[in-house]
């Protein structure tokens, strides 16, 4: 999401502005009050005798004087009222605190972000001004909004600074910013929210101090050592803060489009008709043809950009992945050619024998080695919020990441590439899976977004196609949480190469909507239309150019998932999984060890497997979501048919509540994988929880209700469909197994529970307990019929058992229950109040499209997931 820090006013160009300039938002200074700003000579010491013969200088954005222990910066005066973004990460982090479950307080992590303006003020003073660009009116006549704006929006002095001196030319100011540095501020360090989020409470000066600060051309970075206090315990920090000069001329914004997946920054536009509207950048690079060649650009000639995006490799990274790494960025310049432009994009060793590079210059993008136990990668980003131009991105590859790409990649490719079938890959293999890393990272650092709807739109039986995948791969996107082909088969024989991710179809097109040069709209709205047809045309064209990023419950959109049959699809993973656990031990056998990666391997297999089940799960009384214009035409809620989720409840009754022997393997159990059985029967209960409680009556009610009859699913069909599966022993009088009877007892319960807390409360109001009590009267009446034929003891104390939990439901039911006030608040009745959408960077109620724009950590699911 985008950061924003109080407000600001974006002021339009004038009426006889060019046609590239009428789309930008040019910032307005808000308004001060009138004072002598002229610095008094008569009161300052001589330069001299400020910055004196003992000074350590070093030129750049901000010249930064050191003598002692004291900093000075000599501002030009070309500085003043120029936007910097100062960008606060840590360096090196606290040991052993990891706030937010532990994905936050690693080396890298940002802790704030701030708009500054060093600005003169009276009596030898100089401001630092936070700006903010939320606020925006675009019409300066005499009855426009700006002057209304503008004076809703005066910027706060966060910040002030005795003038020390002036420069020997007359052209800059010299402030001493020791104390500021070294004590503890939001502007330089850590934002509140992420302090507070963090539990640090205050700092200790005595154990705080500034080990150095570095001025490069553009940017000027101050690294110091904080101590906090947390409870009892005392927290150190390396941080770094990083001012980088905003271009004096923002880039060309294109707008954001829910269809196409970019991160964005927004602002709030007092300029729309009759109410205030939120617009959208989407967040990207300046890539723009060099003039000589513009002409070959318009006639469709590959032309090489201005300035092309350069990543640099850490020097502290691994000799052998850095070709890995290498390949991972420049594979993004397919993508660029689509676009227009060649070499745009690509990665070099950093510099060995260059004593001027730093890592820490914001001129330079890094992928950042972490020696860190996360088992992670992250691509954030730092753009200009005035344009969204992406300026500067450092990549963070933890070094552990590669042992989740091997647990993944054992699980699911394994059957099918016998180099997988080990514990320790061979460094070619974890290249390559390196590699996918890499390029999907650096997809987020180009401004894209995941999009886990890609995979959706191939079907299941093309990624068994040996020649299919091998022209297309097996998903349409890198940013999709596709990891790897675990639906074919072996005897597909699928090339090893053609299991793992690349960048598909959907990021040619993605890339060239957000980096095509499109000079000449004269409004907002002229481009709006111009990218909504091309917009429609793509996705009649091709349709796995689709994309959804939503929260919303959309069967399509499903991180880990494959193809567009769930149920198809996890029922060929799970045949390979049926493949891993059969030679479980043989594939992780490692001489010398204990069964430590046995039961690890284990485990990952029963997550895999919940994984194909919550696919499944999501195509049961969910509907899809689909972004549409009014040009389109087509429905924004649509919905999975009747014979897609009847085969998703059919699913569970042969693939779960049918007893899953293979996954209770009694030799692994024996070698230590304890809590086989437990898992079992624990994933059956938590699902079939999830397909009987009366809330899945609220979701199937849209399906009941917005289709014919006969191509709509209700809820009375899904408690049908699933006893046929879970009572079928009832039917030819078959002994029950410990597993079935624990799912027929989950079952009877969940009916119970939901009749006798549904008729006191909200739920008796609507059908749900009336079907419920239905199927209540019908399994009693099933099991007295059987029960006299069942001669085995557990079968019939089982049986007896449901029978006389039922009847007492039926007697209790059977007499009158006071009826309980209802009370529903008028949020409850829509779903959803006013809440507003917030991250730790957020402090205002401006709605954010897309994810958080820092780029991306790399998720977790309840299992496993990662990368985010």
């Amino acid at each position: 999401m985008m950061t924003v820090m109080g407000f600001m006013v974006l002021l339009a160009c004038s009426r006889n502005t060019t046609k590239t300039q009428a789309l930008l938002p040019q910032t307005a200074q808000a308004p001060v009050v009138k004072t002598d700003t002229t610095v008094k000579r008569t009161v300052l010491k001589p330069y001299k005798d400020v910055i004196t013969g003992k000074a350590i200088s070093q030129n750049g954005l901000i010249k930064v004087h050191k003598i002692e222990e004291r900093y000075f910066f000599e501002i030009q005066d070309s500085l003043i009222d120029r936007d910097l973004l100062v960008v606060n990460r840590i360096s090196r982090a606290a040991a052993g605190v990891r706030p937010l479950d532990g994905f936050f307080g690693y080396a890298g992590d940002e802790i704030g972000e701030n708009v500054i303006r060093f600005t003169k003020g009276p009596n030898n003073k100089l401001f630092i001004n936070r700006i903010s660009y939320l606020d925006v009116s675009h019409d300066s006549s005499e009855n426009g909004l700006l002057r209304s704006v503008i004076n809703s929006n005066l910027q706060p002095i966060v910040a002030s600074f005795e003038i020390k001196a002036i420069s020997p030319n007359d052209k800059g100011t010299v402030i001493d910013v020791t104390d500021y540095i070294n004590g503890d501020n939001d502007v330089f360090f850590f934002n509140p929210q992420v302090k507070k989020s963090c539990g640090l409470g205050g700092l200790q000066p005595d154990k705080s101090y500034t080990v150095k600060i570095t001025s490069f051309p553009l940017n000027t970075e101050v690294r110091t050592i904080k101590t906090y206090t947390l409870g009892d315990q005392l927290l150190t920090y390396e941080l770094n803060s990083s001012l980088v000069l905003l271009p004096g001329e923002p880039m060309t914004p294109r707008y954001f489009d829910e269809r196409v997946g970019f991160f964005s920054r927004g602002y709030r536009n007092y300029d729309a008709q009759q109410g205030v509207r939120a617009d959208y950048m989407i967040t990207r690079w300046r890539l723009e043809p060099r003039e000589e060649d513009l002409a070959k650009y318009q006639r469709g000639e590959l032309v090489e950009p201005k300035k092309p995006i350069v990543f640099y490799i850490d020097p502290a990274t691994p000799k052998k992945w850095v070709p890995y790494l290498i390949e991972g960025v420049n594979a993004w310049q397919r993508s660029f050619e689509k676009a227009g432009f060649k070499n745009a994009v690509y990665a070099r060793e950093a510099p060995a024998d260059d004593t001027c590079w730093s890592i820490d210059d914001a001129r330079h993008n890094v992928i950042v080695y972490k020696a860190s136990a996360i088992q992670n990668a992250s691509g954030p980003q730092i753009s200009d919020p005035r344009s969204g131009e992406i300026l500067e991105s450092h990549v963070n590859w933890y070094h552990n990441v590669q042992q989740i790409l091997r647990d993944w990649y054992f699980v699911q490719a394994s059957p099918n590439d016998p180099n997988g079938r080990k514990m320790i890959f061979d460094d070619s293999l974890m290249g390559q899976l390196i590699k996918m890393v890499c390029t999907h990272e650096v997809g987020h650092t180009l401004g894209l977004q995941h999009n886990f709807a890609a995979s959706w739109s191939v079907p299941v039986d093309s990624l068994r196609s040996k020649s299919y995948v091998h022209v297309n791969g097996h998903t349409p996107s890198i940013m999709d949480y596709a990891r790897f082909n675990y639906v074919a088969q072996p005897e597909d024989s699928i090339g090893v190469k053609d299991l793992v991710p690349r960048i598909g179809v959907y990021d040619d097109w993605a890339i060239e909507w957000g980096y095509r040069w499109l000079p000449g709209f004269r409004t907002i709205d002229d481009e709006k239309a111009y990218m909504n047809k091309w917009i429609i045309a793509q996705l009649a064209k091709d349709k796995r150019c689709f994309f959804e990023n939503n929260s919303a419950p959309d069967p399509r959109n499903q991180a880990e998932d494959l193809g567009d049959d769930a149920v198809k699809a996890g029922s060929y993973g799970i045949r390979n999984l049926q493949r891993v656990v059969a030679n479980l031990e043989a594939w992780t056998k490692t001489p010398n060890s204990d069964y430590t990666d046995l039961v690890k391997m284990y485990r990952e297999v029963i997550n895999q497997y919940n994984r194909y089940l919550n696919h499944v799960m999501f195509n049961i009384g969910h509907m899809y979501i689909t972004q549409q214009t009014v040009e389109q035409g087509g429905p924004f809620f649509s919905y999975p048919s009747r014979q897609r989720i009847r085969s998703a409840v059919q699913f569970f009754n042969e693939q779960l509540f049918e007893t899953p022997s293979w996954l209770n393997n009694k030799a692994l159990i024996a070698k230590g994988s304890g809590g086989g059985i437990i898992q079992t029967l624990w994933i059956q209960e938590r699902f079939l929880h999830g397909l009987v409680e009366p809330a899945m009556w609220n979701w199937l009610v849209f399906n009941e209700t917005n289709q014919p009859k006969d191509k709509s699913y209700n809820y009375d069909e899904l408690l049908s469909d699933l006893e046929s599966g879970i009572w079928k022993e009832l039917e030819k009088h078959e002994s029950i197994d410990m597993y079935r009877r624990n799912v027929q007892k989950v079952y009877v319960a969940k009916l119970i529970q939901g009749v006798r807390f549904g008729k006191v409360g909200d739920m008796g109001m609507n059908d749900c307990v009336t079907i419920m009590q239905d199927h209540i009267n019908r399994l009693y009446n099933k099991i007295c019929a059987a029960l006299p034929v069942y001669k085995d003891r557990e079968s019939r104390l089982h049986l007896e058992d449901l029978r006389d939990r039922l009847k007492a439901s039926i007697d209790v039911q059977k007499k009158e229950l006071p009826e309980m006030p209802r009370m529903v608040s008028s949020r409850a009745l829509n779903g959803f109040g006013d809440q507003e959408q917030g991250s730790l960077f957020n402090s205002t109620s401006l709605p954010v499209q897309g994810q958080k724009n820092k780029g991306c950590w790399e998720g977790v699911e309840v299992q496993t997931d990662m990368f985010r």
